[in-house]
């Protein structure tokens, strides 16, 4: 089959193929994979043109003015040269450009539209999706449950078209956990991590008051921390400041992507306190390095740990769930959670798997 990958963001940021794809590189490896035994087109925006190969996926860069991209026809134009047999547009934020697609390319191509953590519109907008929705063949939600919402909403008339697809993966793998922790310079039994923005929905202020309450009574626990923003801080530093416990938990702030393997591979538990999340990057790539999660029990968590299977789930911002779901980690095997997690990673969550539920349903369609 042949797959054209497209969206209507453009990204000014960036003028350097390399650049780019190494960015997106928690994405571009479905691409690689899926192009072993299809043909694969992605078009992508950034401060560059031309044509770019790699991994057997032929990269197309093109420029485009914001209002071409709300009449997008030369971009529509192009994907309709390529002769493709299935479409996949990323986000479900641009109605009125699918309908444009669809007009443009009849009704034997399919087109898949793929959630990135988008709400459902209301008012006018709508209505738009709503039109788009006649156009739209499948989407692609992290979880089935997120896009259910969407049908409950009469956004998407038929949960038929909803498949439970993760829209990201990793790019990290298992290595010794000796040399990670040289490396990392971590210590602790057991060692957590915490990884996100330091703001409301990440909650990382239930995480610091659960977690300095367990280490109260399991001294040799240690919490991690990494964040690239910091709104949430001062508030957080004084919470911990103000503890006996407070050299249970050490801040590291901003790390480069490529070493977050190694924080990965030093952790024996990754922890999220998310209210929302469109699938969960971070925890993805944590068990990727076959760390346990524990995660708040939200549709995307539910999804990407198997119902809880993998490790353990508590409600969002519930800080005695919490506090229960650090304690259980003395009593349940951490080492088969992290092996049956590194598992379900591979089997569900892993480029492979991501590529090759997309091609099943773009068969089935």
């Amino acid at each position: 089959m042949k797959f054209v990958f497209a969206s209507y963001v453009y990204t000014r940021a960036y003028n350097s193929p390399e650049a780019w794809i190494d960015r997106i590189n928690i994405y571009t490896g479905m691409l690689e994979s899926l192009a072993k035994s299809n043909q694969v087109i992605s078009i992508e925006q950034i401060d560059y043109e031309g044509e770019y190969q790699k991994d057997g996926v032929e990269y197309q860069f093109m420029r485009f003015s914001k209002n071409e991209l709300r009449f997008p026809f030369r971009l529509h134009q192009f994907i309709k040269n390529q002769k493709p047999n299935v479409v996949v547009i990323q986000s479900l934020h641009f109605p009125l450009q699918v309908i444009q697609l669809r007009l443009l390319l009849g009704r034997k191509v399919k087109i898949i539209v793929q959630n990135h953590a988008e709400k459902p519109f209301i008012g006018l907008k709508k209505y738009a999706q709503k039109l788009a929705d006649t156009c739209i063949d499948a989407y692609l939600f992290a979880s089935r449950e997120m896009g259910a919402e969407w049908v409950e909403r009469g956004n998407i008339a038929s949960v038929k078209k909803i498949h439970e697809v993760m829209e990201v993966s990793s790019v990290f793998k298992p290595m010794d956990k000796a040399i990670a922790r040289q490396k990392t310079n971590t210590h602790g039994s057991p060692v957590f991590l915490w990884v996100g923005r330091l703001n409301a929905n990440k909650d990382p202020l239930t995480i610091v008051k659960a977690f300095l309450k367990y280490a109260a009574t399991n001294p040799t626990a240690h919490l991690y921390m990494i964040y690239h923003t910091d709104e949430l801080l001062t508030f957080m530093q004084k919470i911990i400041d103000s503890s006996p416990q407070k050299n249970n938990i050490t801040l590291i702030g901003k790390v480069p992507h490529s070493e977050l393997q190694y924080w990965f591979n030093s952790a024996d538990v990754i922890i999220s306190g998310s209210y929302y999340e469109g699938s969960g990057t971070a925890v993805c790539e944590a068990m990727s390095c076959a760390c346990m999660p524990i995660v708040t029990d939200i549709f995307s968590f539910r999804m990407i740990t198997n119902n809880g299977r993998c490790g353990l789930l508590f409600e969002p911002g519930n800080e005695a769930e919490l506090l229960s779901a650090l304690k259980k980690c003395d009593e349940i095997d951490i080492i088969e959670k992290q092996e049956t997690a590194l598992e379900y990673f591979e089997s569900v969550l892993s480029f492979e798997a991501i590529a090759d539920k997309i091609e099943d349903i773009a068969q089935a369609l």
